[in-house]
């Protein structure tokens, strides 16, 4: 297919996809893992394999040992890394960066180039792990733990939210689908023949909607409102990829039940005051392990699915 034609179809499917997300409020927030079907491949061929990775801090795994940048908190042990040693004849050119948000990809980061930078038409895959910092993520958690002890059974963040009559936060979401399926489209248009995967998010609070305050202090109902959340906001990049004509690669599902809440020898999320070398409501070690078998599994489908 000419990269001309495929252009204005995936551009054409990402304002598709959009428009969904005006249901994402009512909608049912589904698990994030969907059979595979028809992908377009990488355009490596049999020589050197040409990976960037585009991301936040999820994917440059802050604390984490050993860190390579300290700027970016970037790991070499983070999932790009991980996904390049098992991957034959592999080159990385991991970008991801602490903090960065959808602007990050055209913008500077302090002294560090903008991201999309690293992507040129010899990029065989490329990854994409974003959206998180553009919906305020840091700050979500900060007023959730801050606004706990006023209702410490109840749901006192998710009525801080909802406060105007519409839930801040899947606005938040919506607003930031066409600034991702932007991002998708650069990419696109850089690496015509890339094999494109938008990385979601691991799952960081109990899946049943429980809680573990005070080890997490939100309030007790909030565990859930905020569980939710997440998922809304992997539903939506599972959207934008799929209209976007990427591959959506579910890393929730595989960390069900090692979330932040779960003891230190089980769980792959820290909580707020981590117990191993990771940043807080962050991936540890295993997290990052969790996440780049995540990705080899997508890769190994050769013709696999968004």
């Amino acid at each position: 297919m000419q990269h001309d034609v495929r252009t204005r179809r995936t551009a054409g499917r990402g304002r598709k996809g959009v428009t969904l997300l005006a249901a994402l409020g009512s909608c049912a927030l589904v698990a994030a893992s969907a059979a595979p079907v028809a992908a377009h491949g990488g355009g490596g061929g049999g020589g050197t394999t040409r990976y960037v990775a585009l991301g936040d801090s999820y994917t440059s795994g802050p604390l984490i040992p050993r860190q390579v940048d300290a700027y970016c908190a970037r790991s070499d042990h983070n999932y790009p890394s991980l996904v390049t040693g098992r991957l034959r004849a592999a080159v990385l050119n991991d970008v991801s960066c602490g903090g960065a948000t959808t602007e990050n990809m055209w913008k500077p980061q302090g002294a560090k180039a903008p991201q999309l930078d690293a992507v040129g038409r010899n990029s065989d895959i490329v990854s994409v792990q974003i959206g998180g910092n553009d919906i305020g993520f840091s700050s979500i958690i900060g007023t959730c733990a801050q606004l706990a002890p006023q209702d410490p059974t109840g749901n006192p963040c998710q009525r801080h939210y909802n406060a105007s009559g519409v839930d801040e936060l899947t606005a938040a979401i919506a607003r930031t689908a066409p600034k991702v399926a932007r991002v998708l489209r650069a990419v696109h248009d850089r690496a015509p023949h890339a094999r494109v995967l938008v990385v979601g998010y691991p799952d960081l609070l109990p899946d049943d909607g429980s809680g573990c305050a005070p080890s997490v202090p939100f309030a007790t109902r909030d565990f859930r409102y905020l569980r939710d959340t997440g998922k809304r906001l992997n539903l939506m990049l599972r959207l934008v990829a799929r209209w976007s004509g990427a591959e959506y690669v579910d890393t929730y599902g595989p960390t069900v039940g090692h979330d932040m809440c779960k003891p230190a020898d089980q769980r792959w999320i820290e909580p707020l005051r981590p117990a191993s070398p990771a940043a807080p409501a962050h991936p540890n070690a295993k997290g990052e392990e969790a996440m780049a078998g995540a990705v080899l599994k997508r890769l190994s489908h050769r013709h696999g699915g968004r």
